[in-house]
Parts: C-alpha cells; structure tokens; sequence
C-alpha cells in the first residue's frame, strides 16, 4: 500500500455529493484554518477540468482565499467542464491515475503538516476510462480519511448517504461532512438537515461555510473561517445551536 510508510504530514481527502458545491472553498477555509494554527498546507488537485492553460483554476482560488502561503499543485488540466476521464479522452490527453494522486500527495506529505486533495465531483467521478479509477481509489491507496461536502437543502440527504455507504464499502474512513453553501435564510429542509446529516452520513456534521464566502475579502475570509468549521477541523463552530438553528 502506497500509504503504509506515511510521512508525518496529514493527508485529508475532500469529496463532495456532486458537482458546484463548495468543495474548493470548504478547502481553502479547512486551509485557512490550518495556517492560522501554523501548520504547513499543501493543496493537491488532480484533475482540473473546464479551463484552459493559464487561466485561475481551484488550487489557485484556495491560495488566494487562505493565503499566498499555501502550496498548490495540479496533476493535469482538461480544457472541457466535463468529468475528467471524459475530458481527458476528448481531448487526447493522457488521464490521471490513482498511483499518480497517491505519489504527489505522499511527496507533498513529506514535506508539510497537512495536504489536502480536492477531487472534482463526486466521489466516484471517473479519472481514467480504462480502469475506471475514481478518487476513492486514490484515498485507498493513501489510507486517507475523506472529507464530505454537501448541499444544505433539499436531496442532500439522499446524496449524503449514497457517498457515504460508498465509502464504506471500500473501506474509507469518513471523518465528517461540512455544508458547502449555507444559506443567509435557511428554509425548513436545511435547518431539519443540520439535524439529519449526521445520520445520513454515520459521521459528524463538521462545518457550513456561508454562501457567497468566496466573494468576502481574503482576509475578512481567513478571520471568519474557524467560526464556520468544528473544532475537528480546527473551528469553534459548536453546531446548531451555535446559530439558533
């Protein structure tokens, strides 16, 4: 196993139900959070998808929110918004493999306290259409835990559960789920889901992050993180009643 003689550097693996969700701001707060500690921060994206060379992709929106002092790193980059096995056959690129991920997460490891591994999509997401090779692959090969984000409303509940059944089925650990985008007015199946996702998900609900957080200031954005996320992930966020909910 490729994560049997671990470097001393955590490796957290962040997932989502889907696509839109929040993920790489949930990253950058998770990263935010952690350089404020004074842990050394590493972000991993293996497959960027939907933009073109040199334009500003996720690795680069976690630097800019959590600070200049995150290291970034993508493995590939597939013009298309599609999902990468997809978008690396259209357009005739090599895709990217579980071992590749498992490599440049352990080497990043190796030299920072924390590195976090943003997937694209969901869970099981296809890298590569030989193998079929989705980032639970890659997380096995890490024996890292998984970081599930989610949508506050409606269906989520259903999304959650399916993830996290999929994970255990391979033997994952979930360490929690976080909120991607709560909203300024939660209606009634959001703040009913506070409750439920820790059910949903058999782990503990570790954070929301506010709509439109990406749009704060960076440094507003670094100083407000640790109220959106649990002490877990480094936070002080107490839950629901934390907010009246």
């Amino acid at each position: 196993m490729v994560g049997a003689d671990r470097p001393a550097g955590e490796i957290l693996v962040v997932s989502g139900t889907g696509t839109e969700i929040g993920k790489t701001v949930v990253t950058a707060a998770v990263a935010a959070v952690a350089l404020a500690e004074g842990r050394s921060v590493a972000v991993l994206k293996p497959a960027q998808t939907g933009m073109a060379p040199g334009e500003h992709g996720d690795v680069a929106e976690v630097a800019r929110l959590a600070g200049a002092a995150v290291t970034t790193a993508e493995l590939a980059r597939f013009p298309e918004p599609l999902a990468p096995a997809t978008a690396a056959r259209r357009a005739g690129l090599p895709p990217v493999r579980p071992a590749e991920i498992a490599h440049a997460a352990e080497e990043l490891a190796n030299g920072h306290d924390l590195v976090l591994v943003e997937g694209a999509g969901g869970l099981l997401v296809r890298f590569d259409d030989e193998t079929g090779a989705t980032l639970a692959d890659a997380a096995r090969l890490l024996d890292a835990p998984v970081l599930v984000v989610t949508r506050a409303g409606l269906g989520t509940l259903n999304t959650t559960t399916l993830t996290a059944e999929a994970l255990r089925a391979r033997g994952l650990a979930c360490v929690g789920v976080v909120i991607g985008s709560w909203p300024a007015e939660p209606g009634l199946a959001a703040r009913c889901n506070l409750a439920d996702l820790p059910s949903a998900a058999d782990a503990p609900l570790l954070g929301r992050v506010p709509e439109g957080a990406a749009a704060l200031p960076p440094e507003e954005f670094r100083a407000r993180a640790t109220s959106w996320l649990a002490p877990a992930l480094g936070g002080r966020w107490s839950g629901p009643d934390q907010d009246g909910l």
